[in-house]
């Protein structure tokens, strides 16, 4: 593929372990829904929020560099590495394993990969991109299973619970769902700046006798560690607790996941729907509207789901963050943002001393001795 340069140098390639001044973004311009369009007016909004950021957009160039014109202070921020071909969202994961070559999603990717970039961010197929993430990035020794984890609408004074798997895979055994336990608690000190997070098991009930044998040897396992860990187990939560201030992790299978992601999305649609058709259904409704109208403006933006878009994988060689499909500008933006705190955090680094430390101790010392202070809990990453 050829890159074409749009006002700034070489980038140049990242030493492993690195924080320093630049940080790389590489973005997939043409995988999303509303096309390169709103991936570029996401990017301009973070342009002036980011100084130490340049971006690597990968898609078609001559489309790219026409909108860039738009913006001049993201075009000098910017190269463009050209992408003949789009992986579409009817595309399957296994044939775009095989084919995917070419196509701005496997650039974005291979940019990690190559060190050019330090985070990859797309809008496009999450089965393809978790593919070509897996085959491409690898696997993290000692992670069985990656996950995604998503950030969910809660009381907590951050504004969010985080959950994870979102539907990386509908499985996961009793010691995936303890590294999953192990892998949150990593991305809410460096992501959410919980210095000791609180984790729960999600479950039909929180009474230690329910659930199935699965869960039971999980909650022993994620108890056992949670010193390693340097979080708190609580036990088990249920779907009630998912946005409220008891919990600070989520942790469930990709199928479980899944399923309450999407209904929690439904409703929070519903509830949008039916708060305007009251609005809106006699004068003195409207009128009530009208006096609420601050009141409503704040709700609208606590319960905005473009806020909390990206869901990032965790447990590769790599950050990877997708953002959601049908993302506008303010949606690609804080994704973009969400990378860049992971990438200025060094997450990657920190998970992998982690993952590495569980692996070679099994029930031994405490992994903190390995870890950097901030994530050993000693010290607030940025």
């Amino acid at each position: 593929m050829t890159r074409a340069s749009q006002g700034t140098d070489a980038l140049g390639t990242l030493p492993k372990g690195s924080m320093g001044r630049l940080v790389v973004l590489s973005i997939d311009a043409m995988g999303g829904d509303l096309g390169p369009a709103a991936v570029v007016a996401g990017l301009s909004i973070c342009a002036t929020s980011m100084p130490d950021a340049n971006f690597i957009l990968h898609g078609d160039e001559a489309e790219l560099t026409k909108l860039l014109a738009r913006y001049p202070a993201l075009q000098a921020k910017v190269t463009i590495q050209h992408a003949t071909r789009v992986v579409t969202m009817d595309d399957k994961p296994s044939q775009v394993m095989r084919h995917g070559q070419g196509t701005s999603m496997w650039g974005c990717i291979d940019s990690v990969r190559a060190g050019e970039a330090t985070v990859a961010v797309s809008c496009g197929n999450t089965g393809a991109l978790m593919a070509i993430a897996m085959i491409r990035l690898r696997r993290l020794p000692g992670v069985n299973r990656p996950a995604i984890a998503c950030l969910w609408p809660s009381r907590n004074p951050g504004g969010y619970n985080l959950m994870l798997d979102a539907g990386a895979d509908i499985k996961a055994d009793a010691a995936d769902l303890a590294q999953y336990a192990m892998m949150g608690a990593s991305y809410a000190r460096n992501g959410m700046g919980l210095s000791r997070p609180r984790v729960g098991l999600l479950n039909v009930g929180t009474e230690e006798h329910k659930g199935s044998a699965e869960l039971k040897a999980a909650s022993d396992l994620i108890a056992e560690a949670s010193v390693r860990g340097d979080y708190d187990y609580i036990g088990y939560v249920e779907g009630v607790d998912l946005p409220s201030n008891r919990v600070d992790i989520i942790v469930t299978d990709g199928f479980t996941g899944n399923v309450a992601l999407k209904t929690g999305e439904g409703t929070a649609r519903l509830i949008a729907d039916f708060l305007r058709e009251a609005f809106n259904a006699t004068i003195l409704s409207k009128f009530a509207a009208l006096l609420a109208m601050n009141a409503l403006k704040r709700l609208r933006t606590r319960m905005d789901p473009r806020r909390s878009n990206g869901g990032v994988f965790l447990g590769l060689n790599g950050i990877v963050v997708k953002s959601h499909g049908s993302s506008d500008a303010t949606g690609v933006a804080a994704a973009v943002d969400m990378a860049y705190k992971l990438a200025r955090s060094g997450f990657r680094e920190r998970l992998a001393a982690r993952v590495a430390s569980a692996v070679v101790t099994g029930q031994g010392a405490s992994e903190g001795a390995h870890l950097p202070a901030q994530d050993a809990g000693m010290g607030q990453p940025e």
